[in-house]
């Protein structure tokens, strides 16, 4: 089989791709180029975003040669800008909370990326990455799967891949830890067997991507009394806890914003509970669409475990037990008892 596998510089694609060659495919290598000098200032090279773009390709380049297989750097810099950096601005200054990795996957490393491979050339007949995650097929329907490293689980990110990218996908990672693909890195001579991983989507200071200057308001408690000042809600999410600047005898966290008032609202922990959230744009993957009430587990952030049980009917996920810190904007993404992926999508609104 001809294989194209996403190639970052880091060693989990580099890894990726040395294995599949190894188990007997013919591999081809791909990048996105993301970064263009001059649009914003970035900083030091943790993320998948950012300046220092070109060691990254130059050690991509490197294994490529290494293994012998054709690799190809594509130009996605404007495209980026349109599909994720606007959803980000867009989002943030909505007073949500935008996730965007979840966009960036479904819309680019696994839409437009291989999409421009093969108008540019490249024949190839799955599309893989170094994500920590393993794909199920059962009755009909494919499903990201959770990794054999809990730790690691990289599932919340690809909830919104379609049947039909996933029919063409393979993550040859899925079932080993990190230790592991690290030691498989250091046995193979591979020069980035103990590069950092990236720690988020953009290396620098996020309100470059917003664009606009400070705003100040006020910062509120849940009655309404002005207990403080902000200098833009966008720089605050629901949860937050430090760098409020205000004195409470009780720890006081972000419980709401209001983009329209431009204001702040803080309370206690309690008022962070919800029993009942609203989901919309849900993407099916392991389940098909239905009105009826699902079991499930769900995870409305990337890092900790599955909460649950709970159900989930008609975009309302019903939480017995409470969640606490359910964010607009961010995703909720429910899985089943073998730990696939049903459905996944925005939270719009938390209830108590």
């Amino acid at each position: 089989m001809r294989v194209a596998v996403g190639l970052s510089g880091g060693v989990d694609s580099s890894v990726a791709a040395f294995m599949l060659k190894e188990a007997g495919h013919d591999v081809v290598g791909v990048t996105m180029k993301l970064w263009r000098e001059g649009r914003y200032k970035g900083g030091v090279r943790d993320a998948c975003f950012g300046a220092g773009e070109e060691l990254d390709i130059a050690q991509a380049t490197a294994l490529a040669e290494r293994l012998g297989i054709d690799y190809r750097a594509i130009d996605c810099a404007d495209a980026y800008e349109r599909e994720v950096i606007a959803y980000y601005r867009e989002t943030s200054l909505s007073g949500r909370t935008p996730n965007p990795c979840v966009f960036c996957n479904a819309r680019m490393k696994f839409g437009l990326l291989p999409k421009l491979a093969r108008e540019g050339g490249l024949d190839f007949d799955a599309f893989a990455t170094g994500h920590y995650a393993r794909i199920l097929h059962r009755n009909g329907r494919f499903a990201v799967q959770r990794a054999a490293d809990e730790g690691k689980d990289q599932s919340y990110f690809l909830y919104r891949l379609s049947q039909e990218q996933l029919a063409h996908t393979m993550f040859p990672l899925g079932g080993f830890t990190k230790r592991e693909v690290r030691a498989y890195a250091r046995e193979h001579g591979l020069v980035m067997a103990d590069k950092p991983d990236s720690q988020d989507f953009y290396s620098g200071d996020r309100n470059e991507l917003i664009g606009i200057e400070d705003r100040e308001g006020d910062v509120v408690d849940e009655s309404g009394r002005v207990i403080g000042r902000h200098k833009g809600y966008w720089h605050y999410t629901i949860g937050q806890r430090k760098g409020l600047g205000i004195a409470s005898p009780n720890p006081l966290y972000v419980v709401r914003i209001d983009s329209c008032a431009n204001r702040v609202v803080l309370g206690e922990r309690e008022s962070l509970v919800s029993h009942y959230f609203r989901v919309e744009d849900v993407n099916w993957m392991g389940a098909t669409e239905t009105d009826a009430s699902i079991p499930c587990r769900v995870k409305i952030r990337s890092t900790g475990e599955p909460r649950g049980p709970v159900t989930f009917q008609n975009g309302i996920c019903t939480a017995p037990d409470g969640i606490m810190g359910v964010t607009p904007g961010q995703s909720a993404v429910f899985y089943g008892a073998d730990g696939e992926i049903l459905c996944g999508g925005v939270i719009s609104a938390p209830q108590a």
